[in-house]
């Protein structure tokens, strides 16, 4: 099964439902296929185009030399929260009662897929034994800036598992994985909206899921500036993350370092789009939240990185701002701990936190500007393994929060 989760996608859906189609006839021929549209009530007619697109001619040539081939689509508006997490929960029920031995879940703007994304991602699973696959794929340097500064490096510091696209919204799941996700009791608002995948990643990990990555070559889509667009998602993406340490702090207050996790597929070499962002508007809000929010700050961060931010130099340009990573990795495991004390305004601390991870993006920005993707790609790094060595820093101040709240 293929699951799309869609709101406002007719423009870009057909594209994704003919490669989906292709790619489940062409690589499975042994199973049945079924192509699944969860959408939100789009105000456009994206789940008749997801209904209606036609698949290639040389894939409507096989199912008609053969009858088992025949695709069943289904579309349908998902009930409950309006968010992409409800969408993928629908989809889940779905597969559950369909019996499925694997769904492949895309996102409903790709503009890059192709038919063998389908093997590349449900293989592992049909023919490997893997119960969860996360996508690698090639993104321009300031595509998928939630990623690059919180999900990867948390997702390695905390699990020790290198799994570079935790939320890169395609994935592939077990029958097996799909029971136990309707099982858990940790979905929420958050989850509900931006927060699911990672919350998919991180809850296979700590279920203790066979977990592989599979090389998809570059992702293109309808990237966002993290300036103007990001704000909401950030705050469900990392209150999921935050949320989910809090449930799972047995597991990672163990693990030191981190170990590559297996990956699928061959290696490809494709440019990937470029993605505009608005460097000075990321500065403004850096600067602009240093009046509006200190009093939050003063809440979440040790009296020392409070200072070290308060006392940042706003440039004339933006090429020249400086928020030290070292500082960011601090401040974030100050925010982790303090998302999970008792009595503290969830709500408000990932607000405060929002222009905090505008400022280290303004900041990896005026490092990287002259850099290539592929050198970029290495500071990223580079700051992942800084996460890491910092690591006792996050478990010192957890094991002074949960000594002060008696637990």
């Amino acid at each position: 099964m293929v699951g799309i989760p869609s709101f406002g996608n007719a423009d870009t859906i057909g594209f994704v439902v003919r490669a989906a189609t292709a790619g489940m006839v062409q690589y499975f021929p042994d199973l049945k296929p079924i192509l699944v549209n969860s959408d939100g009530g789009s105000p456009d007619h994206t789940p008749r185009v997801a209904i209606t697109a036609e698949s290639p001619e040389y894939i409507e040539k096989i199912i008609l030399v053969s009858p088992k081939h025949k695709l069943q689509r289904i579309t349908f508006t998902y009930h409950g929260l309006s968010g992409k997490g409800t969408a993928v929960r629908a989809l889940f029920e779905v597969a559950r009662e369909l019996g499925v031995k694997a769904m492949v879940m895309v996102d409903s703007d790709l503009r890059s897929i192709a038919p063998e994304w389908i093997e590349l991602l449900a293989g592992p699973i049909l023919k490997g034994g893997y119960d969860f696959v996360a996508p690698l794929y090639s993104r321009y340097k300031y595509d998928g800036t939630i990623t690059n500064a919180i999900a990867y490096p948390l997702t390695r510091a905390l699990y020790g598992a290198r799994i570079r696209q935790p939320i890169g919204g395609e994935f592939a799941v077990s029958a097996d994985l799909v029971q136990r996700y309707l099982e858990l009791d940790t979905f929420d608002e958050l989850t509900a909206r931006f927060g699911i995948d990672v919350w998919m990643t991180h809850s296979a990990i700590n279920e203790g899921f066979a977990v592989c990555q599979t090389r998809l070559g570059a992702k293109i889509h309808d990237a966002k500036d993290p300036a103007g667009d990001l704000g909401p998602m950030f705050r469900q993406v990392v209150g999921t993350l935050f949320g989910l340490a809090g449930r799972y702090e047995d597991r990672w207050l163990k693990v030191r370092g981190s170990h590559s996790i297996p990956e699928y597929g061959f290696e490809r070499v494709i440019a990937p789009e470029l993605v505009e962002v608005n460097h000075a508007k990321l500065v403004d809000n850096f600067e602009t939240a240093r009046l509006s929010q200190v009093d939050a700050w003063e809440q979440i961060l040790s009296p020392d990185q409070l200072a070290r931010v308060m006392s940042i130099e706003i440039p004339s340009e933006p090429t020249a701002f400086h928020f030290p990573a070292d500082l960011w990795i601090r401040c974030l495991y100050d925010a982790l701990v303090a998302y999970n004390r008792p009595g503290i305004d969830r709500e408000r601390l990932l607000a405060s936190l929002t222009p905090l991870y505008f400022g280290r993006t303004a900041a990896f920005i005026a490092e990287t500007i002259e850099m290539t993707t592929d050198q970029a790609e290495r500071v990223i790094e580079a700051v992942a393994r800084e996460f890491e060595e910092l690591k006792p820093y996050l478990v010192t101040r957890w094991r002074e929060m949960r000594a002060e709240a008696g637990a």
